[in-house]
């Protein structure tokens, strides 16, 4: 069998990486994404599935184009979402679902130009993805960050989330900034929620120095 030329980016990059148990300091490069975003309970939003069904089109359209006119073929990177909310105990502690913000976002490879993207929307388009104009093509920079890998229901995540904001992040002197980051490296669908895995990442900054520090 020939070796595949395909780049699998879950497999290659180390923003993809964590182990269960552990929390790692890392620095994340500015990523580019597909983006769309929404508000409510994911279990219950009529607009959490159609932004699911708008990404993926969009997100294999473009898998399809790259391997066909740049002869560069890769793996359709994972769902990823950010989450956040006024009170973030909502996320962390309530699980207010119904309170809660989100952009869903699937990576896309640094040689995908804007060009491409348009020509993705337009093929996609003759489905009718249901907020297909809500697509985006948008760069995130995290920088500094904390993460975990989570074994098991997204209900269960709460104690690990709790002990990294108020164990992990204040004992190494950091503090929270941007918006709790969720990486699906399963389907949901498809996969027992005792087997999920999802890096649960968290962008952070150094505290000031203190006086005792100099």
């Amino acid at each position: 069998m020939m070796p595949s030329n395909k780049s699998d980016f879950k497999k290659t990059l180390d923003s993809y990486r964590a182990e269960h148990g552990e929390f790692r300091v890392l620095r994340v490069p500015s990523t580019r994404y597909l983006m769309i975003d929404g508000h409510g309970d994911p279990n219950t939003s009529a607009a959490f599935a159609e932004s699911v069904e708008s990404l993926y089109p969009v997100a294999y359209k473009l898998k399809f184009a790259s391997a066909r006119r740049l002869d560069r073929d890769y793996v359709v990177p994972p769902l990823e979402g950010l989450w956040w909310a006024r009170d973030m105990d909502a996320f962390t502690a309530a699980r207010d679902k119904s309170r809660w913000d989100w952009t869903l976002m699937i990576m896309v490879p640094e040689w995908i130009e804007e060009a491409h993207f348009a020509a993705a929307v337009a093929e996609a388009g003759k489905k009718r993805p249901p907020r297909l104009d809500a697509v985006r093509l948008e760069s995130l920079d995290e920088g500094l960050c904390v993460q975990t890998l989570h074994l098991g229901s997204y209900d269960d995540e709460a104690p690990l989330l709790n002990r990294m904001h108020h164990d992990f992040i204040p004992d190494e002197r950091l503090r929270m900034t941007g918006r709790h980051h969720e990486i699906y490296l399963n389907d949901s669908r498809r996969t027992a929620p005792e087997k999920l895995r999802t890096l649960l990442r968290q962008p952070v900054e150094p505290l000031p120095e203190r006086e005792s520090d100099r």
